[in-house]
């Protein structure tokens, strides 16, 4: 397997917070990449990549709630596309993150798991993973 992947994503609401866990999980053990670091990057101006708690699906839900209330439209955005606050939430939260890859497994906390995050659905998405040996 190749140490390089891209899949879909594809949200259903304009503030998404999707659960990308199980593919990358599967992506790094058919990489077989004992140890090393993993890139999860979203190729997106409008979207991200954040790593939260998954156990309790409250938690990304009240994110999103928060972000609709932080950044509702303005009049005094100019971008002429309309969506000024999806491209702030996407710095804000930022397009990738980078994980320890150890016997074939991101680590990551016990509650812990990776979400794709749509600030300007529903889209039709992409994210790379990039295994680096190590």
């Amino acid at each position: 397997m190749s140490g390089y992947q891209t899949f879909e994503v594809k949200s259903t609401q304009k503030i998404e917070f999707i659960d990308i866990t199980p593919q990358v999980r599967e992506f790094v053990r058919a990489a077989k990449c004992r140890e090393g670091m993993l890139l999860i990057f979203s190729p997106h101006t409008t979207a991200g990549v954040t790593i939260n708690e998954n156990a309790d699906p409250d938690v990304p839900r009240d994110i999103g709630e928060f972000f609709k209330h932080l950044l509702p439209g303005q009049d005094y955005f100019r971008h002429a596309e309309g969506n000024s606050p999806a491209h702030i939430l996407s710095s804000l939260v930022g397009a990738s993150e980078t994980l320890i890859v150890h016997n074939d497994e991101p680590l990551l906390g016990s509650w812990q798991g990776i979400f794709f995050c749509e600030f300007d659905g529903p889209r039709q998405r992409r994210v790379f993973l990039k295994v680096i040996p190590g």
